[in-house]
């Protein structure tokens, strides 16, 4: 990843904006997540999964987010992870986020404004994304998840990251989630756009700058 351009330069102020930035991001990122699945033109392979999820065992797809979330978490424990309060923030905040936004936004019938949808929900995830990992309060449970296994097997993160993705759309399809042009698009943007987002939003801790 390029080298990301100081977001802060004060220390005083970094202690005041990481906690709202964190919970802006998140609370962003379930937004996104919201229209993506009202666009329904193919959701994120994490949301592939957890529309499959609600499709067969019930709950809410915000609800899935919310356990799937927790259930990765629980795979830190081997691996020796210490979750951060964003981490803790990022189970919470993303499912309730998410339902809220399809709570508010209904479904949409017309082929515009859905294919209108699908590109700002991505852009809008790209923000996100800078945001809550630019606050630097602990990766959320699926970074985490790939930065261990990392340390662990040696392999690369492109390689992790690449797998669990693909486990995850793999057993939503399964499951009846909606994969689509969405779901390749998403794969395509979503990097470049967290790190265009990482360059202005990350904040630079006191320590960082001695």
């Amino acid at each position: 990843m390029a080298t990301l351009a100081p977001a802060l330069t004060r220390p005083g102020r970094a202690l005041g904006r990481r906690v709202p930035q964190l919970l802006a991001g998140l609370a962003l990122y379930g937004v996104g997540l919201g229209l993506m699945v009202r666009a329904a033109l193919g959701l994120s392979p994490w949301g592939v999964l957890h529309q499959g999820l609600a499709r067969h065992l019930g709950l809410s797809i915000g609800a899935w987010t919310t356990l799937t979330g927790a259930a990765v978490l629980l795979l830190w424990l081997p691996l020796r992870e210490r979750p951060g309060v964003g981490t803790v923030a990022n189970v919470l905040v993303l499912g309730l986020a998410t339902d809220l936004t399809l709570d508010l936004v209904p479904v949409q019938h017309a082929l515009a404004v859905r294919i209108l949808l699908l590109p700002a929900s991505i852009l809008v995830n790209g923000l996100a994304t800078g945001l809550y990992i630019g606050a630097r309060l602990g990766p959320g449970p699926r970074d985490g998840l790939m930065t261990g296994l990392h340390r662990r097997t040696g392999w690369s993160v492109r390689v992790i990251r690449t797998g669990l993705e693909l486990a995850a759309l793999a057993g939503g399809i399964a499951l009846g989630g909606g994969a689509g042009v969405g779901t390749v698009l998403y794969a395509v943007a979503i990097g470049p756009l967290a790190q265009i987002s990482l360059r202005w939003c990350t904040v630079v801790l006191p320590e960082a700058r001695n």
